[in-house]
């Protein structure tokens, strides 16, 4: 029985183009390769699992490589690129600042930075989670920093780039990593389960995207978690039914009783909803959300707002296009304003109750 790698591991970029949504960071190391312009330090900071740790190895071994490919990538056959593909690299060294932000960390890292390297050009020094070092270690690493020796690259990643101090921030070439859109995830989704030969539909890897909120790490995570609990076969339902969210198909059906004024089948849907564990507030939420893209799925031009399926935009169009713009309108403004009065409601039930009478009514 062989270890199993998570995907997040497995699948991690090991080249600048490999990276997934953040072209504008690695266009910009790419350049400053070919250019011969590498600052000395760098200061990556974004959300978690934007690929930033990532960025900061691929960087590393790049600058370490012997012999670059034309496209500024590296090789994979020098003796650094396989000393680092081996995780013996005597040039790379990865500091943790959560576990080492005293100032006596700092002060060994100061000591070592000026052995130059034994083979390679540069020593690659990356400190991830920066902020957390505490500000006699900030102070302590400042002159370093200021002046390193020019065989010593520092980079630094943070989630709190706000907690960084600024004399550290005027020291670096700050690169800001953006969350990672739905499409990319889905794409980058559908090409590891290919590779694993999982199964699976467009609109569950889509709901995978959209809970990972931006973060390729916990997409890549959750997806391993549904493959586990579905055998290797992602279909929508399953995996809503596994992440906790409410099934499209309900807001579907649910506007279907708006529109036909159909007071009973609206109640009879949320005490369907309410049986299978979810409260109001995340109903309500869900079904402003539904409102909105069926608002959105009036235009052609703005259906690239919509981060559903081709399947389900077609479908959304043809509600929408049934029900109205001033019908949308109306509804959304009711369910947008019961959901910001939800928390101080006594009756929670009562309280949606209500609100779905005054949609399926009115």
């Amino acid at each position: 029985m062989t270890d199993f790698i998570v995907s997040a591991r497995k699948y991690r970029p090991i080249t600048f183009d490999s990276v997934v949504g953040q072209e504008h960071i690695t266009t910009t190391l790419k350049n400053a390769i070919r250019n011969n312009q590498l600052a000395q330090a760098f200061l990556f900071c974004g959300p978690r699992g934007v690929g930033k740790t990532t960025c900061a190895r691929i960087l590393a071994r790049t600058i370490n490589c012997t012999n670059l490919t034309p496209e500024t990538e590296a090789c994979g056959q020098c003796e650094s690129c396989l000393s680092f593909n081996n995780s013996n690299s005597m040039n790379i060294f990865e500091l943790d600042a959560a576990s080492n932000n005293g100032v006596d960390a700092m002060r060994s890292l100061i000591d070592e930075v000026r052995i130059p390297p034994q083979t390679g050009r540069y020593k690659v020094y990356i400190i991830d989670e920066v902020h957390m070092l505490s500000t006699a270690a900030f102070n302590a690493f400042l002159k370093t920093l200021e002046e390193p020796p020019a065989h010593a690259k520092f980079i630094l990643a943070t989630t709190e780039k706000h907690k960084v101090l600024p004399t550290i921030l005027s020291r670096c070439q700050v690169f800001d990593f953006k969350r990672i859109s739905m499409d990319d995830i889905v794409h980058h989704l559908e090409k590891v389960a290919q590779q694993e030969g999982v199964t699976y539909e467009e609109d569950a890897l889509r709901l995978i995207a959209k809970k990972a909120d931006g973060g390729l790490r916990d997409a890549l995570s959750t997806f391993d978690q549904l493959v586990s609990f579905t055998a290797g076969n992602l279909t929508a339902a399953r995996c809503a039914e596994t992440l906790n969210v409410l099934d499209s198909e309900y807001y579907l059906r649910l506007v279907e009783a708006f529109r036909t004024n159909n007071v009973s089948a609206a109640l009879l849907l949320y005490e369907e909803i309410l049986g299978k564990g979810f409260d109001g507030q995340r109903f309500l939420t869900g079904l402003s959300e539904h409102l909105r893209n069926l608002m959105v799925s009036l235009d052609p031009a703005t259906h690239r707002l919509l981060e559903v399926s081709e399947g389900m935009a077609a479908r959304l169009g043809e509600q929408a296009a049934a029900c109205g713009l001033p019908r949308l309108l109306y509804w959304l403004d009711i369910s947008s304003d019961y959901e910001y009065r939800y928390r101080d409601a006594g009756n929670k039930r009562l309280f949606v109750e209500v609100a779905l009478m005054k949609m399926a009514a009115g």
